[in-house]
């Protein structure tokens, strides 16, 4: 029985949005493909003069078109089948019902959990069952005590012994579920870049005018820049892609393994719509 190997780099960007929230990101790769594309990917860096890290907040004016070029090589990646990119947000007007002590108290880890159980359709990754699939999880530091974070990583292992995916020859080794410097990780940082531009579009952000401006910052300015280029890169592998729905899966729930790059809105199982916290809210009635 042979063996296939990847790895899972993920990341989160901000919890409460005014219209999408809990927004979530990862990158898929077969493990052998990972030291050739970070060299890539570095060079490509040291070409373009970065000797910091690269985030979606330290997007400016002066930067934005490297930035870009970054990001060309970036999806280059993605379109060529190299990398599998998934964004999951969940939408303010969802509002969940009936959640339990347990939901309210730590929705943070509770929905990370979701996200790599199901953004990657990793149950799908052996069809077959005639080759064993190990999983590597590379998760950017994370945001809480080490005990939460230790339990947080235990949920993650235990993810091959859940319906869908035991039996299956699919792993992850409680030893391979790890947290990382994204300062050491290009492809982790790309990602950081990806997932802060959806978070900026799909939170109105780029329409933002500081208080006492009639203009928009020249920051906002570019990072809209940034944001319309990793549009048209997306729309290069997805004609009309749409940022702020459920990437189609016409050929089934399979298609969350095999498609490059998706987008997933977290809907919970019990939830009403207020439609007060849309972009196209009605007016509020007068008191």
């Amino acid at each position: 029985m042979t063996d296939r190997r990847y790895i899972i780099y993920a990341d989160e960007s901000e919890r409460k949005g005014a219209f999408c929230s809990n927004f979530f990101g990862g990158v898929l790769l077969a493990a052998r493909d990972r030291e050739q594309a970070t060299r890539a990917l570095d060079a490509m860096k040291e070409q373009l003069g970065f000797h910091r890290e690269l985030k979606w907040q330290n997007i400016d004016a002066a930067n934005e078109e490297r930035y870009i070029a970054f990001l060309r090589l970036y999806f280059a990646m993605i379109a060529e089948g190299l990398f599998r990119v998934r964004i999951m947000f969940t939408q303010n007007s969802n509002v969940p019902l009936g959640l339990t002590g347990i939901q309210k108290r730590n929705p943070y880890f509770l929905l990370y959990y979701q996200f790599l159980k199901h953004a990657f359709g990793i149950a799908y990754s052996n069809r077959a069952a005639e080759e064993r699939v190990f999983f590597s999880v590379f998760l950017d530091k994370l945001p809480d005590t080490d005990e939460k974070a230790n339990t947080f990583k235990d949920y993650i292992h235990g993810m091959e012994r859940t319906r869908g995916v035991r039996n299956k020859g699919i792993h992850l080794p409680r030893q391979d579920i790890v947290e990382v410097d994204s300062s050491q990780h290009s492809i982790l940082q790309g990602l950081d870049i990806i997932l802060g531009a959806m978070n900026f579009r799909l939170n109105n952000k780029h329409r933002v005018i500081p208080d006492g401006k009639r203009y928009r910052g020249k920051r906002t300015r570019a990072k809209e820049k940034v944001y319309n280029a990793i549009n048209r890169e997306i729309r290069a592998i997805y004609p009309n892609f749409n940022i702020g729905v459920t990437t189609a899966r016409p050929n089934g729930a399979s298609d969350s393994w095999d498609q490059p790059y998706r987008h997933w809105i977290f809907v919970p199982k019990n939830y009403e719509i207020d439609r007060r916290l849309t972009k196209n809210a009605p007016p509020a009635s007068p008191t």
